[in-house]
């Protein structure tokens, strides 16, 4: 697979992981989703976000690591350098 490819892959990935935990956010949103533009976002929905994307991507995240995921594009850059390629 081409990297543009993997990377569209993982992305397509990791909005319906984030669209299982936020059912009303469109994918549009999905992509530019926060901490802070997402109401719903508060631990109890972090940590569950963070067990669909470890179970879709068979990545551990670190409870460290935690406090930066605070995006969708932290996420997404998280699980790009942390899956196995």
């Amino acid at each position: 697979m081409h990297n543009l490819e993997q990377t569209q892959n993982l992305e397509h990935r990791l909005v319906r992981c984030f669209s299982s935990v936020f059912p009303d956010l469109n994918e549009e949103q999905i992509r530019r989703a926060s901490i802070e533009s997402v109401p719903e976002w508060h631990s109890l929905a972090s940590v569950t976000l963070i067990s669909v994307v470890q179970e879709e991507f068979g990545v551990q995240v670190s409870l460290s690591d935690l406090p930066n995921l605070v995006s969708f594009s932290a996420v997404q850059n998280y699980v790009q350098h942390h899956v196995a390629s």
